[in-house]
């Protein structure tokens, strides 16, 4: 029930749909409430301004992408490689016959590297459907033809596809790794989604070693660029974020509001 709810509240409070509501209250008040429509109308201008003027998406992404810097490969020994999914389309994927990546491709990528750097190491993906209305297209299943085309075994992975979201990548990825206690795994995701990633392997009692990649902050960082749709994009990707912080934060699912190396528990 949690994870359809969620979805809702975030069908409701991304930007592209508060900025379509207050824009349709707007339109359907300016007869009997003119004022409030005026109000509304300004309210949604200085939105778009600031979305062509300044760099509101990295000053929002910025703070999830600092707390957990890239470790040196070179003073680390792997015994293990977890990588989360959404780096890509399911659904499109099996449509296509061939693999869909979005933009957080970095993950499967650098998943490939990683495994060729250490091919003893033992690799699970972790991965199903986030979608709750087409529940059938998992991303475990669509990404081992990926894997078999950058000449990564598939039979090495350990596939986990029934997770839908962050909690159930750590707890279903714990339960099928059964990692020892003196094993070093690496965790692979978005550097923006590392936090969250990171607070959900730790409470779920799974000590592990942040590998961020696909960091978005550098884009777009200039003020005058005039792209509101990537600014809008990269925001609505850091509120995401910070509303699944906030929510995690008060289900109990993490033990800090931004977990971060500095104040990782010993």
């Amino acid at each position: 029930m949690s994870f359809i709810f969620s979805k809702l509240v975030w069908a409701l409070l991304a930007p592209g749909t508060l900025l379509f509501l207050i824009a349709l209250t707007s339109t359907l008040l300016w007869r009997k409430r003119p004022a409030i429509s005026r109000a509304l109308t300004i309210v949604m201008a200085v939105a778009l301004g600031l979305l062509v003027l300044c760099p509101v998406g990295p000053w929002l992404i910025r703070p999830l992408e600092t707390p957990f810097p890239a470790p040196d490969l070179n003073t680390l020994s792997v015994d293990g490689i977890v990588v989360l999914g959404g780096a890509s389309d399911p659904e499109a994927t099996s449509l296509a016959r061939m693999i869909v990546l979005n933009d957080a491709a970095e993950r499967l990528t650098s998943f490939v590297a990683l495994a060729r750097r250490y091919p003893k190491a033992r690799l699970v993906f972790s991965g199903g459907s986030g979608d709750p209305l087409r529940p059938d297209f998992r991303e475990a299943d669509e990404v081992r033809h990926f894997f078999a085309e950058q000449g990564l075994d598939p039979d090495r992975v350990l596939f986990e596809r029934d997770s839908r979201n962050t909690w159930e990548n750590a707890t279903m990825s714990l339960a099928l790794a059964a990692p020892r206690a003196d094993e070093h795994w690496l965790l692979v995701t978005s550097a923006w989604h590392m936090p969250r990633a990171m607070g959900c392997f730790e409470r779920a009692g799974w000590r592990i070693t942040a590998y961020p990649v696909d960091y978005r902050h550098y884009s777009f960082d200039r003020w005058l660029l005039f792209m509101p749709d990537q600014q809008l994009d990269m925001a609505t990707t850091a509120l995401r974020e910070w509303v699944g912080l906030v929510a995690y934060r008060i289900m109990g699912r993490t033990d800090r509001l931004l977990p971060g190396i500095e104040n990782t528990p010993p």
